[in-house]
């Protein structure tokens, strides 16, 4: 039974809504708008382990520029600090070129607590070799449009070895357990602590004018925040000017809280795949409904530490129902040529092919065959409109298996096909003449006989229009019912066959009217040349 054109179409669109969502993941992994969204949206806490010691602009006053100062005090800030309690102390102020007097900062640059930072890409040597704190590389990821939204713990160093970051040194430095990786972090953005200071002045911590309960177990760090200083200054995610230091402030909280899990690769691209053919299969405008449950699901998850991409799969579900709108677009496209029962094209379809193919008859002869169907008004009036149909993919079915490569097959009209070959030798022609009708005599439906009749032609010299290949194969058609109606009155009438056991039924008319009919045939018979065997000689 042949399948409407409608269903057909979902064995493509399931397999293209498939490929998609795989490229989809592929070419859109992150969503970083999204995740940047919920991070404005969805702040965390602010972190009141971590503690942020800016130079400012006045202790560039009083101290002068950040590279002519002392380096004494970066020790005595050390000093007050670790007298306050300080769990971890990062200055992120690079120390590279030496100084004099770096000797004396050898006791307070050599504490364990305290990690100093290094330039990305150097080796990582520090100004005195007495120096023995550990380093870390002071970087973050700024994407091309300028904001950071990632860090890592692991950047490499001038050798191409990688090496620990900052803020990982100074959460390893405060007990925590941070592995090295290469792989991008995504940044904690915290809403400002009302009730506290964000930043403490450098200077008031080398004066030791600071509250002890304000550094108490805390995790340091010393940066620059001086505005217009020519110091790091990046933009967050909320689009506002942040100092890099402040920066490391927020990827040591990160790290010291939950990490983000990124679901694998594979995970999002079966996500992606479940969630287009089930826009597909759901029909209607429902992939919307499922686009906008996608993105409401990464709140949540969000909320579990989980980075689900929406936007991704969101759009895998517009692709779904872009495929469902294509479809019906193409339904809608095909309904005015194609029958929407049996799946062949209609009479307007017909029309088309034969102009197009009639150009190329010289080289690649044309056949046409049209098949009219007996007794199909009665089934109906009968059995129902259903039984029809369930006739007409019966025999549409049958035809079906007789059509070669380069065949049309068309519904003529209700209970009429026509069958367009391609490059048909009259071999050929009367081959798949004979298979077809033989095929078709077979055809019925419960206890009702329907009887088929096939006409054949062939383009030639008396064939110039297709006007002319319709009306042959029409004449040819009659000219077998008629056919087919003489044999069998002929064989009822026949004394020879009464005799040989035929199990003829009565003849319908009387015999005299059976006689003329005989007569009239007779005369006739040279013309039909499939009807000569069943013809009774005198």
């Amino acid at each position: 039974m042949l399948r409407s054109p409608d269903r057909s179409l979902a064995l493509y669109t399931v397999p293209a809504a498939a490929i998609l969502a795989l490229l989809l993941t592929f070419l859109l992994p992150n969503n970083t708008r999204l995740w940047d969204a919920l991070n404005r949206a969805l702040p965390s806490a602010t972190d009141r382990r971590v503690v942020l010691v800016g130079i400012d602009d006045a202790s560039l006053r009083d101290y002068g520029r950040i590279g002519t100062w002392p380096r004494e005090l970066y020790g005595q800030a050390l000093r007050t600090l670790d007298q306050a309690g300080a769990t971890a102390i990062g200055i992120d102020v690079l120390l590279s070129d030496p100084a004099l007097n770096d000797r004396r900062l050898a006791d307070a640059f050599s504490q364990p607590n305290v990690v100093l930072a290094t330039a990305p890409g150097e080796s990582g040597l520090l100004a005195s070799p007495d120096w023995l704190s550990p380093t870390g590389i002071s970087a973050l990821n700024v994407s091309p449009d300028g904001v950071v939204r990632t860090f890592q713990t692991s950047y490499p160093t001038s050798d191409g070895t990688p090496g620990p970051s900052f803020a990982r040194q100074l959460a390893v430095a405060a007990g925590s357990s941070v592995p090295l990786s290469t792989e991008p972090q995504l940044l904690r953005y915290s809403s400002p602590d009302q009730d506290r200071l964000p930043v403490i002045p450098f200077r008031d911590v080398v004066n030791g004018n600071v509250r002890y309960g304000d550094i108490q177990g805390k995790i340091v760090i010393i940066g620059l925040t001086a505005t217009g200083s020519g110091g790091p200054s990046v933009r967050d995610v909320t689009g506002q000017t942040v100092a890099g230091a402040a920066l490391q402030a927020r990827a040591v909280s990160s790290l010291l809280s939950p990490p983000f899990t990124r679901l694998p690769q594979w995970l999002t691209a079966l996500l992606a795949v479940a969630t287009a053919i089930t826009a597909v299969l759901a029909r209607g405008m429902w992939g919307f409904a499922l686009a906008m449950l996608t993105l409401g699901a990464a709140i949540p998850l969000w909320l579990g530490n989980i980075l689900l991409p929406g936007v991704t799969l969101s759009y895998a579900a517009i692709l779904g129902t872009a495929l469902v709108v294509l479809e019906r677009w193409w339904n809608l496209r095909n309904l005015s040529v194609r029958d929407p029962l049996t799946g062949f094209g209609n009479r307007v379809a017909f029309t088309r092919a034969l102009e197009q193919r009639w150009a190329t008859r010289a080289a690649r002869p044309l056949g046409l065959l049209l098949v009219d169907l007996s007794g199909f008004r009665k089934v109906n009036e009968q059995y129902g409109l259903q039984a029809g149909d369930e006739l007409l993919r019966d025999l549409s079915g049958r035809i079906m298996k007789h059509k070669r490569r380069g065949d049309l097959i068309f519904r003529w009209g209700p209970d009429e096909f026509a069958v367009l070959l391609d490059n048909a030798g009259t071999q050929d022609m009367a081959l798949v003449t004979q298979r077809l009708q033989d095929s078709l005599d077979q055809l019925s439906y419960r206890d009702l006989h329907v009887r088929t009749s096939v006409g054949a032609a062939r383009t030639g010299p008396d064939i110039q229009t297709p006007i002319d290949l319709v009306e042959a194969a029409s004449r040819s058609r009659y000219r077998d019912l008629r056919c087919r109606w003489r044999a069998t009155s002929v064989r009822c009438v026949s004394p020879g066959f009464r005799e040989q056991g035929g199990g003829c039924p009565p003849p319908r008319y009387p015999l005299p009217t059976a006689r003329r009919a005989v007569s009239r045939w007779r005369d006739w018979r040279p013309s039909c040349t499939r009807c000569s065997a069943a013809a009774p000689t005198r």
